[in-house]
């Protein structure tokens, strides 16, 4: 797939067509804080972004914008602003008078059903549409008025009962909560638009986005895409997720802009953002060369190796045996011969006529590996593949997001069974971590727990970075849970709706717990938050200690 969209402008960038991928963040300073609000945008620029995005929950807050942005001008940066709206479409007419791009999220702009309206006739849905389009056009209006863009921005976790309705909360509802609002700003004549489908679960990101992308190609409707993964946590665990979601993307030829959304300083989310985009265009797979599986991703295959059930994870170093780390499933010294047969295939062999009886290990350039594996896939699928990876990058954090944007796309067409990685500059541990960290957070093979944590912003009233960190001190060594994190129950319910358990924020120094969907625990102190968690989880039988 090659996606080439229009050009929109947005102050004074341009993104979409032939121009380069554009880096953003988003601050996490309360908005009515106009002083450290643009410091922290000053710093998000110097870190290399290209936009800042910042919340506008209510007019107070939108009106506020005004003055952020001209202390920025002040102080000679002139980097355009992105307005984000939940909920309030009069906010969202006050901030497109002040910045340069208004974010707008579909499933919740101006949805007018409760959550117990689960049938839709095609009139109620018809007139909910027309409803909508009123609702949109002063927006369009004042955007057009002000020559400012817009996003629109769907969220798998904050889909509207209309399209929950028709199409549950799943990829293809993403695409067409989108591309509803895209068709009524074609109507009303405005195209300054940008595109994006966000999820926490990087299969569900993309799927949605080349979903989107498709629905957009049969419209005419060529509109630049965001990429980014929510709540992707921190550490090399959020790295890599973002890395499998926005790298994946960007080796299929799509995407104009990138977040990288972590629970951490926002100004540390650039290094990985530039990491991604610069390995994915340092493999030039943009072209309509690039050939991918025809359909929907194959079943993940059955594969074993040694009695062991894959994919593996290979490395050339013994394990330190450090705590919470879990060893490869085989390791050897560089010099000995790996504890299983297979064929060792590199660039200079005639893959073509090869026939193999054993598993294929493909030691070569990134192209070369996708043509390869496709080769072998079509002609050979119950041959296991292994991908062998080679790096001189020293530094874990840039290598863990490189190595996953590389894997990316494999992974999402379940074309390998096996990661071998060689670096001989990180330990044993380092690439054990790193390796099934890109296993887990691709869904393909799940050791240990998974966390899905918001970057916060404006709304989140307690320190989440700190909270992150107590929560994975007391759960990190159990399996196979998924635990959310969350800033505020905006977002924070629906972006964590596939976790165990969830730890939201829910005023200032209060937090409310869930199991699944359901509140036990709701604005308890927070002093008292981690341990009830603990609690919980132990009550309803999931404490299980990973063993190895």
């Amino acid at each position: 797939m090659h996606y080439k969209s229009k050009e929109v402008r947005i102050g004074n960038i341009s993104v979409g067509g032939s121009r380069p991928v554009v880096l953003q963040s988003m601050t996490n300073t309360s908005t009515m804080d106009v002083v450290s609000s643009a410091e922290q945008a000053m710093r998000i620029a110097d870190a290399g972004a290209g936009m800042v995005r910042l919340t506008a929950q209510n007019i107070k807050e939108a009106e506020k914008l005004k003055d952020i942005k001209a202390l920025l001008t002040k102080k000679g940066y002139d980097i355009p602003l992105v307005a984000d709206i939940h909920f309030n479409p009069r906010a969202a007419l006050k901030a497109a008078i002040h910045v340069e791009k208004v974010r707008i999220n579909p499933g919740n702009y101006c949805d007018s059903y409760k959550k117990d309206k689960v049938e839709f006739s095609e009139e109620e849905y018809r007139q909910e549409l027309e409803r909508i389009k009123e609702r949109l056009q002063p927006l369009v209006e004042a955007c057009k008025q002000h020559h400012t863009a817009m996003r629109i921005g769907s969220n798998h976790g904050s889909l509207s009962q209309r399209i929950m309705s028709r199409y549950g909360d799943t990829p293809e509802g993403m695409a067409e909560s989108a591309m509803e609002f895209l068709r009524l700003c074609h109507q009303l004549n405005y195209h300054n638009i940008v595109v994006s489908m966000k999820s926490s679960n990087t299969q569900v990101m993309t799927e949605a986005t080349l979903l989107t992308v498709k629905k957009m190609q049969s419209e005419k409707l060529m509109f630049p895409l965001h990429l980014g993964v929510t709540e992707a946590g921190d550490g090399l665990e959020g790295r890599i997720k973002s890395a499998l979601g926005i790298g994946g993307l960007l080796l299929h030829g799509i995407g104009d802009t990138i977040r990288v959304s972590l629970t951490e300083p926002p100004e540390r989310e650039l290094p990985a953002a530039k990491t991604i985009a610069a390995t994915a265009e340092k493999h030039n797979l943009f072209s309509k060369k690039f050939s991918i599986p025809a359909g929907a991703p194959q079943q993940t295959k059955k594969s074993t190796l040694a009695g062991k059930p894959g994919p593996w994870v290979i490395l050339s170093t013994p394990p330190q045996e450090k705590e919470n780390v879990i060893p490869a499933d085989f390791y050897f010294h560089k010099d000995m011969t790996p504890p299983f047969d297979y064929h060792l295939l590199k660039e200079d062999d005639d893959v073509a006529a090869f026939t193999p009886t054993a598993p294929v290990v493909l030691d070569g350039s990134l192209r070369w590996q996708w043509q390869s594996a496709l080769l072998f896939a079509a002609k050979s699928p119950e041959i296991p593949l292994i991908l062998k990876k080679h790096s001189e990058q020293k530094e874990a954090e840039s290598y863990a997001a490189e190595t996953a944007t590389e894997l990316s796309i494999f992974l999402y067409y379940n074309l390998l069974d096996g990661l071998w990685l060689e670096n001989k500059w990180l330990s044993h541990d380092t690439l054990s971590r790193i390796s099934f960290a890109i296993l887990q957070a691709s869904g393909k093979r799940i050791t240990k727990t998974e966390y899905i944590s918001c970057p916060s912003c404006g709304r989140t009233q307690f320190d989440i970075e700190r909270a992150l960190l107590a929560v994975k001190s007391r759960t990190a060594h159990l399996k196979g849970l998924k635990i959310g994190v969350m800033g505020c129950v905006v977002n924070g319910p629906g972006e964590m709706a596939d976790a165990d358990y969830g730890y939201v924020g829910s005023g200032k120094g209060r937090v409310t717990l869930y199991k699944g969907k359901e509140v036990k625990h709701k604005n308890i102190p927070e002093n008292e938050a981690l341990e009830m968690l603990v609690s919980l989880i132990k009550k309803e039988g999931d404490w299980k200690v990973r063993n190895g």
